[in-house]
C-alpha cells in the first residue's frame, strides 16, 4: 500500500505533522508492505525541516512497531 498522507499536512505545526504520520502508520497496521508516501508531490513552498520531520517520524515509528511485533 502506498500513499495516505495529504501533502497539506506538511504545512501543519510539527507536533500535528508527527501525530498525522503516526496515525497514518497505525491505520495501516502491523506487517510489511507499506510504502509511506504523500498523496501528491511536495510543493516548493514546503519547509525542508517539515520533510525531515516526516521522514524521521516514519523511521522512528516503524522501528518501534517492528520491536513490538
Amino acid at each position: 500500500l502506498q500513499g495516505n498522507l495529504d501533502p497539506v499536512a506538511l504545512k501543519a505545526r510539527p507536533e500535528v505533522l508527527s501525530r498525522l504520520v503516526r496515525e497514518t502508520l497505525a491505520d495501516f497496521g502491523q506487517g510489511p508492505g507499506h510504502v509511506f508516501n504523500l498523496g501528491h508531490g511536495i510543493t516548493p513552498d514546503i519547509d525542508p525541516e517539515q520533510v525531515g520531520l516526516l521522514v524521521q517520524t516514519v523511521h522512528e515509528t516503524s522501528a518501534q512497531s517492528r520491536l513490538l511485533a
